[in-house]
């Protein structure tokens, strides 16, 4: 068992299926020389040459283009976004090409291909840079999206994702590329679309994802030292969607809370709260409340951007008000 941080964890994914399957190749801005903006793709152009770690222009629509027409005729492209704010000017590609080509080929054409980076905000970006992605291709049919917040997680399913024959969406955090876990030494798969109980509780679920793994298990403390347990689920994979840990959760504490780095309208959160509501309404007893960012642009200034975040705090006095405490 090593001790990774989450960029080691998705280098080491990388460079094992590079290993595994020569069609494995990656491209972006600065992920090769530069050893990725985030260095988590560092010594792989030494290890594997610019043939199958190519450094591109800043031009999000060509190379996500380019690595869409790669997987059709046969290779396993992983594109790399120095941001997935930068992938706004791909999404064409990504909407209309990567995920409808099978479809429209009557399944003659495939596309695996990973699209990956770090999503929603970080820290004083402002409201061009601080866009929490996994709405918009969530919402589009062939696409996966999956979104990691632990080194385990984040090997276990992007290895996953390079496998899968399909076009997958891979969130990750710059915020959390450090964060440091266990991982284990032999090779290790995390099945796509199963969602993970990160912390057991019988009086609250909280369900939650990316970002928001930390801050719910941040809550979860808070709640303790009131003796309040608190499950927090990670779906981990936002689509397709392990609704079924979910519903059994619920139908265990009969409360639930939905917290996420994302604005609340019309998002995944949205769509978490209407199955459950669907599917386990005669087990609440109290509505289905979220915790997110506040509906406003992102701001610039550290005090103000502290305000719109989702913080353990906000996550406990959602928790005390579906409990009806105060």
């Amino acid at each position: 068992m090593a001790i990774l941080q989450i960029r080691q964890a998705i280098r080491d994914a990388m460079k094992e299926e590079m290993l595994r399957d020569e069609r494995v190749f990656l491209m972006g801005e600065e992920v090769g020389h530069y050893n990725g903006a985030y260095k988590a793709s560092e010594g792989l152009l030494e290890q594997f040459g610019p043939k199958r770690v190519i450094d591109t222009p800043i031009v999000e629509t060509g190379f996500s283009g380019v690595g869409i027409g790669a997987a059709m005729c046969g290779l396993r492209p992983i594109i790399e976004f120095m941001t997935f704010n930068f992938s706004a000017v791909a999404f064409d590609q990504i909407m209309n090409n990567a995920a409808k080509i099978r479809h429209m080929t009557n399944g003659q054409f495939g596309v695996p291909i990973v699209f990956r980076g770090p999503n929603a905000a970080a820290h004083m970006l402002g409201s061009t840079h601080s866009q929490a992605f996994e709405p918009y291709y969530a919402h589009i049919p062939g696409l996966k999206v999956i979104a990691v917040a632990t080194p385990y997680d984040a090997k276990g399913l992007l290895k996953s994702a390079i496998r899968d024959d399909n076009p997958v969406i891979f969130l990750e955090s710059e915020l959390m590329y450090s964060v440091k876990g266990e991982v284990p030494d032999e090779e290790y798969t995390i099945p796509i679309g199963k969602a993970d109980i990160k912390r057991e509780g019988k009086h609250v679920t909280v369900v939650t994802w990316g970002q928001g793994v930390p801050v719910s298990l941040k809550t979860a403390e808070l709640a303790a030292k009131e003796g309040i347990e608190v499950e927090v689920i990670d779906l981990r994979t936002l689509r397709p969607m392990d609704i079924e840990t979910v519903i059994t959760s619920v139908k265990k504490t009969n409360r639930a809370v939905v917290l996420f780095h994302d604005w609340p309208y019309g998002g995944v959160g949205c769509e978490v709260i209407a199955q459950i509501q669907e599917l386990a309404f005669d087990h609440l007893d109290a509505p289905v409340l979220r915790e997110c960012y506040e509906d406003v642009p992102f701001p610039y200034a550290d005090n103000l951007e502290q305000l719109v975040l989702p913080t353990p705090e906000k996550g406990l006095a959602a928790v005390k008000k579906v409990l009806y405490r105060g």
